[in-house]
């Protein structure tokens, strides 16, 4: 890049930094001081994170906001009452777990974020959070609140740290007769804190009844762990989403207090927490019809509604879960839904309201094979163990798990009833007339496909482990089975042996039990299609992460990159080794990341040269730093070039 280039390209970027900035200032202003906001939460959010991409460091990230209220003077906080650190995705929320986990058995709370004024009660005194250091005293409004703390409801009487709210069955029940200052009813809760909150004098509003609840951070927790989060989360969402509080996210935070204050804290934000936010809206929409899909032991009920738009995508489908869901909230085909996709987590269904025709649809027999369906729990499954839905799903997902990207399960249902596949060990007996006979292959199709199959033949333990669709055993929990032992000392492990590894209960326990043993004749043919890699063997190995459109699909880079020793892993972190880029030059989330935490990036072409890979598969940093410095260097516009 020219100089005039690179100069005219940083002139743009302040341009943008200073309408960012003057922007995200006056809706601050509606917010916060006004209640009067012009723009979503979504379409804020949108804004600070580009703020965040263009100028990490700007000052209005940094900034604890609070709402403007009638205070009766200052309160300086002997703790400060800091912000959070936001994530908008499951995915930036595995980043911080894996950042803060010292153990795939690290404990984490996930709360409620709740929609209202952040507060603390201590000495006699009601304070909002303000800057986070010096608050608002506003005790004056404690007649109007009750405290919801840990086993006690009533009167604000002891030490709290919480948040004020209206509860959304008092906004329901309560608000509708109460009218503000100024006539009219508050539109929403949020609104009506805020305008409560701002008066001077609070007569009127004791007159009419009105109610805000002051509730305690602590009050309501989920347990969740580093090895079982990502597989908890929809379902956690969905037990906070129905609390009968207003909320904008999820907080997740260490639960072992002392060593999330270990970690200190930024001006901002404690390094021990995050906050997940819902950046997606929730739309109204008209359930037309509810398919029941089959899962690797389930069938699960997916709701087909009228189209809505939501964060930009275009919504025909809502998982329900379960058949207890459905049950619980008595949900039929034609009832009036809220449908809220928040972040990455797939659409669900929040609300729903009986519509004028509704009609049940929870099927008796199995779609499938027709065997009488029944019941385990909260699912609804098929007893058959010869079904040829489930055998599809378990098959979709034991490929899923190996490494064989290109297979999905159009493909897969075809190999099943042409070719005769059954198991995992039948696709990588696939030879190429046997692949072009299936519909849309040609000579180059199958090519590509079978060198991928031969690819998936070196393969992690874990990865092998989890292909077996063992009941919650997902990659995660494999990788902690097998993080001391070998897959056959794991085959030689009773119940008991089991249940002494971190993690593992009675009844995950005896499920690995009884499943190494069902899928015993199964598994010794597929150990004799593979080679295994011992996961043990690969802790120590610098790691590497891929990025960008390239000519084969990632496994293959992966499993290229295991072979010359090192691991691949999905995320850049501040302890990646190397990020390897189909063009360094792009833009993209992990190649901002990787520039920021200073980690090693190189072209593809480059990470390809057999005589340069043994470069970076050592383990010493300081020999990588020398053996990449050999093969780049940095050109006067501070671009790193490579491949000389």
């Amino acid at each position: 890049m020219s100089d005039d280039l690179f100069a005219a390209a940083e002139d743009s970027r302040r341009k943008r930094i200073t309408e960012l900035s003057n922007e995200i200032a006056r809706h601050d202003r509606l917010y916060w001081e006004k209640g009067e906001p012009e723009i979503s939460d979504e379409a804020y959010d949108a804004l600070t994170r580009e703020l965040a991409a263009l100028d990490p460091e700007n000052s209005l990230l940094l900034r604890v906001n609070a709402p403007a209220v009638a205070a009766g003077g200052k309160v300086r906080h002997a703790i400060p009452m800091l912000s959070l650190a936001k994530a908008y995705s499951l995915g930036e929320v595995m980043d911080f777990v894996r950042k803060t986990a010292r153990s795939m058995n690290e404990e984490y709370l996930l709360e409620p974020k709740y929609d209202g004024i952040s507060a603390k009660y201590a000495d006699g005194i009601l304070s909002t959070r303000g800057d986070g250091f010096v608050g608002e005293n506003i005790s004056d409004k404690l007649p109007l609140l009750e405290l919801e703390a840990p086993g006690y409801v009533g009167k604000v009487d002891r030490d709290a740290r919480g948040e004020i709210v209206i509860r959304d069955d008092d906004f329901q029940t309560i608000y509708p007769h109460i009218r503000r200052k100024g006539g009219g009813h508050y539109k929403n809760s949020r609104n009506a804190v805020a305008g409560i909150m701002g008066l001077k004098e609070i007569d009127e509003m004791l007159a009419q009844g009105a109610k805000l609840t002051f509730v305690d951070y602590n009050l309501i927790s989920f347990v969740s762990t580093a090895m079982t989060l990502e597989t908890d989360w929809i379902e956690i969402v969905e037990k906070i989403e129905a609390l009968p509080y207003p909320m904008d996210g999820i907080v997740i935070k260490l639960k072992d207090e002392t060593y999330s204050d270990s970690l200190g804290v930024t001006a901002h934000h404690p390094r021990g927490a995050i906050a997940f936010k819902f950046s997606g809206v929730r739309c109204e929409s008209v359930i037309r019809d509810i398919v029941w899909s089959f899962g690797k032991n389930n069938l699960t009920p997916v709701a087909q509604i009228d189209p809505v738009e939501i964060s930009g995508t275009t919504i025909h489908r809502a998982t329900l879960h379960n058949v207890q869901n459905v049950l619980e909230k008595d949900i039929c085909i034609g009832d009036i839904v809220t449908v809220e996709r928040a972040g990455d987590v797939i659409p669900y269904i929040v609300h729903s309201m009986p519509g004028k025709v509704r009609r049940s649809n929870i099927p008796e027999n199995c779609p499938a094979c027709g065997t009488l369906l029944e019941r385990k729990g909260p699912e609804l499954y098929c007893p058959n163990r010869e079904c040829p839905g489930t055998a599809l799903q378990k098959l979709v997902a034991a490929v899923k798990n190996i490494g064989i990207e290109q297979l999905g399960e159009p493909t897969i249902k075809n190999m099943i009833f042409k070719l005769g596949v059954r198991h995992l060990s039948d696709i990588f007996k696939l030879t190429a007339p046997q692949l072009l006979q299936l519909d849309g292959f040609a000579e180059k199709k199958a090519e590509n496909l079978l060198r991928e199959i031969a690819v998936a033949r070196q393969v992690p333990d874990y990865q092998l482990l989890a292909a077996l669709n063992i009941p919650n055993v997902g990659v995660n929990v494999a990788k902690v089975l097998l993080s001391n032992r070998t897959f056959a000392e794991l085959r030689s492990l009773d119940e008991t042996a089991l249940q002494a590894i971190d993690g593992i209960g009675p009844e995950r326990a005896k499920a690995i039990v009884q499943a190494l043993a069902d899928q015993a004749p199964i598994l010794e043919e597929l150990l004799q299609c593979v080679t295994l890699i011992h996961s043990q063997t690969t802790s120590e190995r610098p790691t590497v992460c891929f990025t960008g459109k390239m000519p084969e699909v990632r496994s293959f880079y992966e499993k290229f990159a295991r072979e010359h020793g090192m691991e691949p892993v999905d995320s850049v972190t501040r302890d990646l080794s190397l990020l390897v880029a189909a063009n360094p030059e792009a833009g993209g989330n992990k190649l901002a990341k990787a520039r920021k935490f200073g980690v090693k990036i190189v072209a593809l072409n480059v990470f390809l040269q057999q005589e340069s890979i043994s470069a970076f598969a050592v383990a010493d940093e300081d020999n990588m730093d020398k053996n990449l410095k050999k093969m780049t260097k940095i050109d006067d516009a501070g671009q790193i070039e490579f491949g000389f």
